[in-house]
This record gives C-alpha cells, structure tokens and sequence, in this order.
C-alpha cells in the first residue's frame, strides 16, 4: 500500500516525523498550519507511519500523536506526574464553576496553582510537590504539546482531552461503585418493624 504513496505529496513528513517521535502532540490550536497537512493526507501519513512500526493516533478534536505502549519508567514517572497536574486544575476550576470542555479559554499562571495547591496540599505534599514543581511541570507539559507557554501564563492545549476523558471514566466508575454500593446496602437492610402498627393492634 504504502508503495503508492508519493512522498512529494507529503511535503512535511520529516517535519512531522520529529515531532511525533520525540513524544510530542500535534494539536490544531497551536499549529494549524501541521495540523492542516495531516488533515489533508491522513490516510497516506497513518499507512506510511504504519509501515514504519509506528502507530499514529488522530482525535477529531484537533490533536494527534504516536500511540506507544512500550514506555520507560522514567517517561511513565513524568505522565503520572503529569496525570496530577492536570487533575488539581481541573478539580481546582470546577469547584470555581468553570466548564471543563473549555479549559483552552483558561489562564493558567502561579495564582492559580497556589489556589491548587491550597486546596490539594495533603496530596501534593505526599508526592513531594510544591508550587515551583508544579510550574516546572507545565514547562514539560509544552514540551509533550500538552501545553503552550503565553505572555505570563500556560494555555491547555486539545491534547489535555486524553487526560481529561481518563479522569471523566474513573469518576464515572466511582459513580457506579457508589450506586451498586447503595444498592446491595438497600437489599440489605433489614425491614424495620412498625412499633405504630404494633400499638394499634395491641
């Protein structure tokens, strides 16, 4: 298949290449111009990056990336880390009433993660993180194309959906644990007797 892909109509594909092998997102917002070119030639970049051994994974809401399963421990260590980062902001942000579907409109800067912080500060401080750290870990966000760097602040970039739709499933698995709890507490608990009916009777 991939013998009938002409690489002159795959301008960018060396561009593209380095990006996704160096464990980085394409994200629309942040460069439309790639994003364009991939749109473009979908079909012919995911065969020719299949017949490379990669696996390009493409999300319609604008981001995409090299799906690998075989990750170091060191990378495996950043993601959870990560995985944290964003979970403090997005609970810290819903408890402010914002939409979680729109976190691309959010500022995030210092304010706002001393705000996490605050509210998070049992857990970060067991994971040996304070307020620098987490900046630091927005700085390594962009380096992934999780994030980008603006004048004195971070904006989240469409890739955060993977962490987002993470954190979406496991508060819908703890929504249903909790129903099912309720239930088998509601089975089984015992009828209690009607001392009012008793009265009467006697």
């Amino acid at each position: 298949m991939t013998n009938a892909i002409s690489l002159q109509s795959l301008p960018r594909l060396a561009e593209l290449f380095r990006l996704f092998n160096g464990g980085r997102h394409l994200n629309r917002l942040a460069e439309p111009g790639l994003w364009a070119e991939l749109e473009q030639q979908q079909q012919d970049y995911v065969a020719l990056f299949e017949a490379l051994g990669y696996q390009l994974a493409i999300d319609g809401r604008g981001f995409a990336w090299f799906q690998n399963e075989d990750i170091s421990a060191t990378v495996s260590n950043q993601s959870r880390q990560l995985a944290l980062l964003f979970m403090i902001i997005f609970d810290t942000q819903a408890d402010a009433g914002l939409a979680l579907n729109r976190f691309h409109e959010w500022r995030i800067d210092r304010n706002l993660l001393e705000t996490a912080f605050e509210q998070h500060q049992e857990l970060l401080t067991a994971e040996e993180l304070d307020v620098d750290t987490l900046l630091t870990l927005l700085d390594k966000a962009d380096t992934f194309g999780f994030t980008r760097r603006q004048a004195g602040h971070w904006q989240l970039l469409p890739a955060v959906c993977r962490y987002l739709d993470h954190f979406e499933a496991l508060a819908e698995q703890e929504r249903d644990r909790h129903g099912e709890l309720e239930q088998d507490m509601t089975a089984e608990t015992p009828a209690l007797p009607n001392y009012h009916d008793e009265e009467n009777r006697a």
